[in-house]
């Protein structure tokens, strides 16, 4: 169609301003305005939509490429039974339509990286599907263990174990608060084979992580203990004056926020228990009370229970 414009111009004034008009099929003189041609093919879709949401509707394209997929989504289908129109097949189409599906699926498998990729996307949907994962995270987990193939990196590993590291390392980037614990329990490997690996993923790959804050973890085990809003907030505050004066640096993320949340907790008198907060947050108590003596040493008394939080009355707890 372009080339026609550069071509071809206005048998009146010679203007090669062609305006082609695919509600009308015309094709008119932009200058001069003559109506060069009214037969012009309309390439659009044969249907109308009057609003954006029936544009988007009506819509018939494909799928988009996702790396979640072992060929990307671009997979051949076979319907050995009815052609386009629904019409049923006679018995030799039907016999030559299974044959060739059936040589399509051996094709597709034959190589052994191939029928590994399909495992471990089987494997990462079922890990998205029960972490609760956005789409984000599954195609950058996908890429991640598709780098670690093409390295030669799973010879003699599991794939399920490279599969979980994947998902770990795309939380990390991702900043989503997935622990190792969580995605090992969700994974058939178990949480050393899983650390191991992500370990060694990280080296060969020379993957930089960002550093986790202990912020993003607060939310979640506030709603896991049903802590108010309040509390929550003052759980921030008391992080961020922590951030400030560099006390946050080495420190395992999750403890430091069940640490701030357990002091948080007992300044706005809500109960609960050292035991408690730790299972929420996926620690031990021990490195509960380790990091509570850490920010109890930085956090300002205007912010700080005076009493409340004080490593004497915590470790009384330790009978509870």
């Amino acid at each position: 169609m372009e080339d026609d414009k550069e071509i071809r111009g206005c048998p009146r004034c010679g203007s090669a301003e062609l305006v082609h008009d695919q509600s009308k099929g015309e094709e008119v003189c932009g200058r001069c305005g003559l109506v060069i041609s009214d037969v012009v093919v309309d390439r659009g879709p044969e249907w109308r939509a009057f609003t954006p949401e029936e544009r988007i509707t009506k819509r018939r394209t494909g799928a988009p490429t996702s790396y979640a997929y072992y060929d990307k989504g671009l997979s051949t289908s076979f319907r050995a039974d009815k052609d386009i129109r629904g019409r049923r097949l006679d018995q030799r189409t039907r016999h030559k339509m299974r044959r060739l599906k059936r040589y399509d699926t051996r094709l597709k498998l034959d190589e052994r990286w191939m029928r590994s990729l399909s495992q471990a996307m089987s494997e990462l949907n079922r890990l998205a599907d029960i972490l609760h994962l956005p789409n984000s995270v599954r195609e950058r987990a996908a890429v991640i263990y598709r780098r670690a193939l093409e390295g030669d990196l799973i010879k003699g590993r599991t794939i399920a174990g490279f599969v979980a590291a994947s998902v770990y390392a795309a939380c990390r980037q991702a900043r989503i608060p997935r622990s190792l614990q969580e995605i090992s329990e969700a994974s058939t490997r178990d949480h050393r084979e899983m650390s191991r690996t992500y370990r060694y993923l990280l080296r060969e790959l020379e993957i930089k992580m960002p550093v986790d804050y202990p912020m993003k973890y607060v939310s979640r085990i506030a709603s896991k203990m049903g802590i108010s809003r309040e509390t929550d907030r003052l759980t921030v505050e008391i992080l961020r004056e922590a951030r400030e004066k560099k006390a946050l640096m080495g420190k395992d993320p999750r403890g430091i926020a069940a640490a701030a949340l357990y002091m948080a907790c007992k300044f706005n008198g809500e109960g609960c228990t050292q035991k408690d907060v730790a299972e929420a947050a996926g620690t031990t108590e021990v490195t509960l009370r380790n990091r509570l003596r850490d920010l109890e040493g930085v956090i300002d008394q205007t912010i700080r229970p005076p009493t409340a939080v004080s490593i004497d009355s915590t470790s009384r707890e330790l009978g509870q």
